[in-house]
């Protein structure tokens, strides 16, 4: 059973988030940013859903400081008003996904199922697709006639795009993601690997890295392989 971190200010929500998610997954609770970021320093917390606007250290700071300090657990953040710019600040410091207040169980639920989902597959060292293994460890993608071998970041684009395929990754994302927030390397750089990497494995044919036009890539699993 996954264990989730529920991080709100307010009892009520904080009570009411756990008592919607206490039946499918082990919940902790923590009033705000510091008392969350010392139950994370002792691990095993698989998702953490955290309120916005709290004292002490409100939600972007615990999420900033979570992915400074190298984890990647699956952040859902609760805000009261879904602004353009409050998202916007949100995923540029690495949050998964965003829930307006009031939402339902129902919506918490599958939201919770499906970020879980996605981490299990893009923590995984392996991702296989029909014949084709990619291989982490190797950062070599083969199959019993093919292997190639990749430097990281290729390899590291591919395995972003492979571990959630079909969701659209934009440029920017992608290079946050994969080269850092502070990287001076611009977009262009993304586009330069992924034209790399689909002239490398241009004999694969269980995956395609597809364009979308004025949004970016994404992986598109040939469903006939």
């Amino acid at each position: 059973m996954a264990n989730i971190l529920v991080v709100e200010d307010d009892r009520n929500m904080r009570l009411l988030t756990s008592a919607r998610l206490s039946d499918q997954y082990n919940v902790t609770c923590a009033c705000d940013g510091q008392e969350a970021l010392q139950i994370i320093h002792k691990g095993g917390i698989d998702l953490i859903i955290s309120d916005i606007m709290m004292p002490k250290m409100d939600g972007y700071e615990l999420l900033r400081r979570i992915r400074e300090e190298g984890y990647n657990t699956p952040f859902l953040m609760l805000t009261a008003k879904e602004t353009i710019d409050a998202m916007e600040q949100g995923y540029k410091l690495g949050t998964d996904d965003y829930m307006k207040k009031p939402f339902s169980s129902a919506e918490l639920s599958w939201r919770v199922a499906a970020l879980l989902r996605r981490a299990n597959i893009s923590m995984s060292k392996k991702i296989t697709v029909g014949n084709i293994t990619v291989d982490s460890e190797k950062y070599a993608v083969y199959s019993d006639s093919e292997y190639v071998e990749l430097p990281k970041k290729e390899f590291d684009l591919l395995f972003k795009l492979l571990s959630y395929p079909g969701q659209i990754f934009s440029k920017e994302q992608l290079l946050d993601s994969i080269w850092g927030m502070t990287s001076e390397s611009g977009e262009e750089t993304v586009k330069t690997h992924i034209s790399r990497l689909r002239n490398k494995l241009s004999n694969i044919n269980e995956f395609s890295i597809i364009t979308i036009k004025g949004l970016g890539y994404k992986a598109e699993i040939n469903k006939e392989k």
